[in-house]
């Protein structure tokens, strides 16, 4: 079968992966009402395109803290890639390179970020953290990420604890033993074995990530390096407002692809609110649910400076390892640009909230 879309490599994915990465790669938290729901909010909101335009050249280039972008989508953090191809986060950072866009690595990775950064060492790298009980090994894992000259942090901020990820736990979900957390020695990852019959996953987060942080500690993360601060994780213009108060670069609006608080809103639901609360004083980015170019346009349209795929790039790898992720992300840049000419936008500039509306702007009344 040619793969024409993201969802025909979801598909083929389906097929291709081991039953218990599947699960984990596909899963999210609870009844998975906002796992179905960050598909579903993009369909909800219908296009207004203007016609008449000259869109016989377009550029859908962008600047991302200081960063020049072919356009605006990139790789968010999602943890183990090599469960989906031996290829893994190399595969997946060397594609993000050949596409102009940003890689995120997951501290949860089955490559080191050392690996990484020698392995592609054109492509722009931000480094996803955690913050560790154990400051110490928190403090190591931002040193390394300056020394390989990563350009950005990206600390998540919605995992005090692990969602109810109930797939996980139905299949003591472990890493196979060919596979490690690379960023860390032997003896930090061996709480990923399940003592209790569990997700040997929700076990090694509860015993190692800190539940107590707080603003506090992203001031503490501000000091220690000098490396621009992305939230992700944020859902509200409340927090929104203080990330901006403390002085952090940029937010990723998002709920974690369904994996952590059921029935919290689409992340495309809550980008207008952040948007208007602090889109003026720093960067707002998002992910969630992306499956199509049109669900970009719909995204920066709403105030988004750029988006993030996680799922996808890991169908992307268990299709065909890099070149299935380049393929995916070729597929996705060319319904972008389609879009964009087909609602008369030749640059990202022309981009106006104007051109999305909710369906329900075009019910009848009686």
């Amino acid at each position: 079968m040619s793969l024409v879309s993201v969802a025909d490599f979801e598909q083929k994915a389906n097929g291709q992966l081991e039953p218990n990465a599947l699960d984990y790669y596909r899963s999210g938290a609870g009844e998975q009402v906002t796992l179905n729901l960050n598909r579903q909010a993009y369909k909800r909101l219908r296009l207004r395109p203007r016609c008449l335009r000259d869109v016989s050249k377009l550029d859908a280039s962008c600047e991302i803290l200081g960063e020049h972008l072919n356009w605006p989508l990139g790789i968010a953090p999602t943890a183990m890639q090599k469960l989906a191809h031996p290829d893994g986060e190399i595969g997946s950072a060397r594609a993000a390179g050949k596409a102009g866009s940003i890689f995120i690595l997951s501290t949860l990775s089955t490559t080191s970020l050392e690996d990484v950064a020698a392995a592609a060492p054109d492509t722009c790298k931000w480094f996803q953290l955690y913050i560790y009980r154990d400051r110490c090994l928190t403090e190591e894992l931002v040193r390394r990420a300056e020394r390989a000259n990563f350009k950005a942090l990206v600390l998540t901020v919605d995992t005090p604890i692990n969602g109810d990820r109930r797939a996980d736990a139905r299949n003591h979900l472990s890493l196979p033993s060919h596979l490690t957390l690379a960023n860390f020695k032997a003896e930090c990852t061996q709480g990923f074995v399940s003592k209790c019959g569990g997700s040997g996953l929700n076990e090694y987060v509860a015993c190692n990530y800190d539940p107590s942080i707080s603003w506090q500690d992203v001031k503490w993360l501000q000091q220690l390096t000098h490396l621009p601060i992305v939230l992700k994780g944020i859902l509200s213009a409340e927090d929104a407002l203080l990330a901006r108060d403390i002085g952090c670069a940029g937010l990723i609006v998002s709920n974690h692809g369904g994996r952590q608080l059921d029935t919290t809103p689409a992340s495309i639901e809550v980008l207008p609110e952040i948007v208007a609360a602090v889109g003026k004083d720093m960067v707002v980015m998002m992910d969630g649910g992306i499956m199509q170019g049109i669900d970009i346009f719909k995204a920066l349209a709403l105030g988004a400076q750029t988006v993030f795929i996680g799922r996808p790039t890991l169908w992307g790898l268990a299709a065909n390892g890099q070149r299935g992720v380049e393929q995916l992300l070729t597929i996705l840049k060319r319904d972008f640009e389609v879009t964009m000419t087909l609602t008369g936008c030749p640059t990202l500039a022309d981009i106006r909230p104007a051109m999305v509306v909710h369906e329900s702007a075009y019910w009848q009344h009686n």
